[in-house]
């Protein structure tokens, strides 16, 4: 595959195969669906590595779904890996 851009335009055909629409309706609702999608299992995913690290604390909800949050006994922790980072 060429680039990104080609497979997400194909994967939105693939999903949505009767979808047409101009260059500047492919960007705004195409691509970004897409992007959408993909940022989200990425988003999960480094969730839950961090969760497994104990670097941040998942509360399950019932009416809204898990919540997520700093875990402050890992706050020294999480600084040295951004100033790491950073450097």
């Amino acid at each position: 595959m060429e680039s990104e851009i080609e497979y997400d335009i194909l994967a939105y055909l693939s999903n949505n195969p009767e979808a047409g629409d101009t260059v500047e309706g492919i960007i705004e609702w195409w691509l970004l669906e897409q992007r959408i999608k993909s940022e989200t299992e990425k988003v999960k995913s480094a969730l839950s590595r961090l969760v497994a690290k104990g670097l941040i604390v998942e509360n399950k909800r019932k009416s809204s779904g898990a919540y997520y949050r700093v875990n402050r006994r890992k706050y020294g922790k999480i600084k040295s890996i951004l100033k790491d980072r950073s450097q």
